[in-house]
C-alpha cells in the first residue's frame, strides 16, 4: 500500500499546482520558473544521498512532484520562445522522446548500481548529475521572451478558459491520453499473467516492450510531425490505437499480446504533444495559462487506473481495464476530428 502510494504523491501535485505555477510564470517569466523547477529536482534527488530513510522517501517524492509539475508547465511555454510555431509540435515530440528514454534506461541505472555498488539508492548520484547540468545550461543560455499577452491571469481566468469548447476538448483529451500511458503499463504485465500464465517476475518485461515502442514511437513522431499537420496524424493514429485495444479483448498468445501493446505504445507516444499544440494554436496569447490547465490534465495518471482496477473487479478480469482503456480511445478519436487549431 505504500509503494503504491508513492506515484501518487507525484500525481498529486499536477492537480493542486498547475494553475498556480501558471500564475507565477505569467508573473516572473518562462524562464525564472523552469530554472525553480529544476532546483526542486535538484534538492529531490540530492536528499536520498544524504539520507535514505521511509520520511526522505515521501519527501523525495513530494519535491520531485512539485519540480516536475513546474517543469511541465513551464517548459512547453519557453519552447515556443525558441522555436516557430509550425515546428512546436515536433519539438515538444522531442521532448516526449527524451522522457521515454528516460523511463526505459531508469531501471536499467538501478539495476547497474544494485549489481555493482550493492547500493540502488546511489543511482541518485547520475540523476543529481544531470539535473545540475540543465540547471546551469538553462541559467546561462540567454532566451528572449517575447510579451504575447497583458499580465492579468487569474485563477479565475484559467478556469474560464474550459468555457471555450476548444480548451475544454483538449483539457479532457490530456486526461485521458495521460492516463492512457499510465493504465497501459499497468495492465501489460497483468495480461500476460492473466492469459499466459506468466509469473509476477516475468510479466514485468511486458512494460518494457512497452517502453522501447513508445521511445521509438516518439521517434517517427519527430519526423511525421515536422511533414504532416497534427490533425491527420492524430486521426490516423487513434484509429490504430483503437483497433489495437478491441483486439486485446480476444488474444490469447503472449507474442500477440506483445504486438497489440507495442502498437498502441507506437501510436499515442506522440498524442500528448499534438493536443497540447493544438490548444496552444487556438489561443496563442493565452500561452501560459493554456498550459497550466492542460499540465492540470496530467493528474489523469491518478484518476485512470483506479477506474481500471474497479472495472476489473466488477467483470473479474483484465478486459475490465481494456473497457476503460477503450473508452480513453474513443474520446480522443472523437476529439481528433472535433478539435480545431484555427478557433
Amino acid at each position: 500500500t505504500k509503494a503504491g502510494f508513492l506515484p501518487s504523491l507525484v500525481f498529486l501535485w499536477f492537480f493542486i499546482l498547475s494553475i498556480p505555477a501558471a500564475l507565477a510564470m505569467d508573473k516572473y517569466g518562462r524562464k525564472n520558473l523552469v530554472l525553480l523547477g529544476l532546483v526542486f529536482t535538484l534538492i529531490a534527488t540530492f536528499i536520498p544521498i544524504l539520507s535514505f530513510t521511509e520520511t526522505t522517501c515521501y519527501i523525495t517524492f513530494i519535491l520531485l512532484g512539485v519540480g516536475n509539475t513546474i517543469l511541465q508547465v513551464s517548459l512547453n511555454p519557453l519552447i515556443t520562445n525558441v522555436v516557430s510555431g509550425k515546428q512546436l509540435s515536433s519539438f515538444i515530440t522531442g521532448g516526449q522522446f527524451i522522457k521515454a528514454i528516460s523511463s526505459f534506461t531508469g531501471p536499467l541505472i538501478v539495476g547497474y548500481f544494485s549489481l555493482y555498488y550493492g547500493s540502488w539508492e546511489k543511482s541518485f548520484y547520475v540523476y543529481t548529475a544531470i539535473t545540475s547540468l540543465s540547471l546551469v545550461w538553462l541559467f546561462f543560455t540567454k532566451i528572449e521572451e517575447t510579451l504575447l499577452e497583458e499580465k492579468t491571469a487569474s485563477f479565475s481566468k484559467i478556469i474560464g478558459l474550459l468555457n471555450n469548447p476548444n480548451i475544454f476538448l483538449s483539457f479532457l483529451g490530456i486526461l485521458c491520453v495521460v492516463g492512457l500511458d499510465v493504465g497501459m503499463n499497468t495492465v501489460t504485465p497483468k495480461l500476460l499473467i492473466e492469459r499466459v500464465g506468466l509469473a509476477k517476475e516475468a510479466a514485468t518485461y511486458g512494460a518494457s516492450w512497452y517502453f522501447a515502442a513508445r521511445t521509438i514511437g516518439t521517434v517517427f513522431g519527430i519526423f511525421l510531425l515536422a511533414k504532416f499537420s497534427e490533425k491527420s496524424f492524430f486521426k490516423i493514429n487513434m484509429m490504430v490505437v483503437g483497433i489495437a485495444l478491441i483486439g486485446l479483448f480476444f488474444v490469447q498468445e503472449q507474442i500477440v499480446i506483445l504486438g497489440l501493446v507495442s502498437a498502441v505504445a507506437f501510436a499515442s507516444s506522440s498524442i500528448f504533444a499534438v493536443i497540447y499544440t493544438l490548444a496552444i494554436k487556438s489561443q496563442p496569447l493565452l500561452t501560459n495559462e493554456i498550459s497550466g490547465l492542460m499540465i492540470t490534465g496530467v493528474a489523469g495518471g491518478a484518476i485512470v487506473p483506479p477506474l481500471m482496477g474497479f472495472a476489473t473487479d466488477a467483470v473479474g478480469s483484465q478486459q475490465g481495464s481494456i473497457t476503460i482503456l477503450l473508452f480513453c480511445s474513443a474520446y480522443l478519436l472523437f476529439c481528433s476530428f472535433k478539435l480545431n487549431a484555427t478557433t
